[in-house]
């Protein structure tokens, strides 16, 4: 067991991305010297966290000497998660399948608006194989540990990105969610993590053609205002169909009427942990103000079953279409055991997709009605405290990994069937000394009552540091 972190007092400091973006823009420090530090740190720690897919310094530090960077983070260093398309990095997915593949030849949208806020790509973060599990463990290669003690999981599906956030390497780090990939990574490794609502950032590639858009594209990071300051910055970029956000920069005044949701569809009873830090967020929401009061889960169980086949439905479509969706470089054969399993999950109950998607549907429509009533919904990010590596070992028995799987990822994804927004804050500690996350979703295009609710949080419960 380690604890790993990388901050020290170089150029980049305790800062987070918005003072390192300011400090160069004083004139404090250049952009090469913050991408010299950057790549320090992740040198100092990758041997222990093994968070990086590829390395792209030296086109990064050479963008750095050029220093021609737009947006409110201009030469921040970061990375991006190495499922989106960035020119000059080959977009390996997490999985030996694309060990051949080629770079890619072009940014996609969202690595544009990415970039487009001033961020500088030292290269590409580790999720597990594509993304369709929420550890960031292999079956080939050294799985990516959880910088606060590296016996643990970093979470997934962007993994790599929250462990170099948590351990000081980088300020900021691209992440997306597909059923819990920016809150599950965030919420296991002390961070900021916003699920932005769907259409608020440029539409996945991944989810071209399909009935529903699972993916939300955004970032990690450990203080609020980073966050609040990048959607904002995309507002500048890009206007959608959406209330905006604009710029929130401190708590709101308005109460809140809060839903409590403390009961996974799954059934089972929440562990100690979580059940403790849980109650300790409501204390503090009432204490500041804010009604809160239980209510039921407001979809049936049966939306456990059309997730999965809709889940089930991606992994088919890597396993029997890769070579003709992803193309030249795809090697079916070298795909991994939960993928090949899902996939074939599919195959045997294919029959209930049509059912399903429309049951994921109706599911959506039932939670959104909640905001007839209430502001916000509060539950845990996850449904018990984070596991060790191992425990949802990718490698495992299929069914029973799964099972693990389902109990754990109890809170987020139906933020993804309905795309609204969601955020995990590091409110809470697991008795082993690990963060544990808070969970808040509000209706579709509500971003600022969510930010403006972390602000406060963050103010009146100072988020706990590493490297303290």
């Amino acid at each position: 067991m380690e604890h790993v972190h990388a901050f020290g007092d170089d150029c980049l400091g305790e800062m987070d991305a918005l003072g390192i973006g300011r400090s160069i823009t004083a004139g404090e420090c250049s952009p090469l010297e913050a991408a010299e530090a950057a790549l320090a740190r992740i040198d100092a720690v990758e041997p222990a966290l093994a968070a990086i897919a590829y390395d792209d310094r030296d086109r990064a530090l050479r963008r750095a000497r050029e220093g021609d960077f737009g947006g409110v983070f201009a030469g921040v260093p970061s990375v991006v998660k190495n499922n989106v398309l960035f020119a000059g990095i080959p977009t390996r997915n997490g999985s030996a399948a694309l060990a051949d593949v080629a770079p890619a030849r072009v940014d996609e949208p969202v690595t544009g608006e990415f970039v487009g806020t001033g961020l500088n790509v030292l290269g590409a973060s580790t999720l597990p194989a594509f993304g369709l599990t929420a550890t960031t463990e292999f079956v080939d290669r050294e799985p990516t540990r959880n910088p606060w003690n590296t016996a643990y999981s970093c979470g997934a599906s962007s993994g790599g990105s929250a462990a170099l956030v948590a351990a000081g390497a980088v300020p900021i780090a691209h992440a997306n969610d597909g059923g819990g990939s920016i809150r599950i990574p965030a919420a296991s490794c002390g961070l900021v993590g916003l699920k932005p609502s769907r259409g608020r950032v440029a539409r996945a590639a991944q989810m071209r053609g399909l009935p529903i858009d699972l993916v939300s594209n955004g970032v990690v990071t450990r203080t609020v205002r980073d966050t609040a300051y990048y959607y904002a910055d995309l507002e500048r970029q890009r206007s959608v169909d959406l209330p905006p956000i604009g710029l929130v920069e401190g708590p709101g005044t308005r109460r809140l009427r809060v839903a409590l949701l403390n009961t996974p569809l799954s059934g089972r009873l929440l562990d100690a942990d979580t059940e403790r830090e849980l109650t300790a967020a409501v204390d503090l929401l009432e204490s500041l103000g804010h009604r809160v009061t239980t209510i039921p889960m407001p979809v049936d169980r049966a939306y456990i079953q059309q997730f999965t086949d809709y889940w089930a439905l991606l992994a088919w479509g890597i396993d029997h279409l890769g070579k003709h969706t992803i193309g030249k470089g795809f090697d079916r054969s070298a795909l991994d055991p939960f993928t090949r399993g899902l996939s074939s999950s599919f195959v045997r109950h294919f029959y209930r997709l049509p059912a399903s998607i429309i049951g994921l549907r109706r599911a959506t429509a039932r939670f959104e009605a909640v905001f007839d009533h209430y502001d916000v919904v509060l539950s845990p990010t996850l449904g018990h405290a984070v596991p060790e590596i191992g425990f949802l070992d990718p490698g495992g028995d299929f069914d029973e990994i799964f099972a693990r799987l389902i109990d754990y990822v109890a809170f987020t994804p139906a933020n993804n069937t309905g795309g609204s927004p969601a955020i995990s804050v590091p409110l809470g500690r697991s008795s082993a000394g690990l963060p544990l996350g808070i969970h808040f979703s509000a209706s579709l295009g509500d971003e600022r009552t969510l930010l403006e609710l972390a602000y406060e949080l963050e103010a009146a419960a100072p988020f706990a540091r590493i490297q303290d």
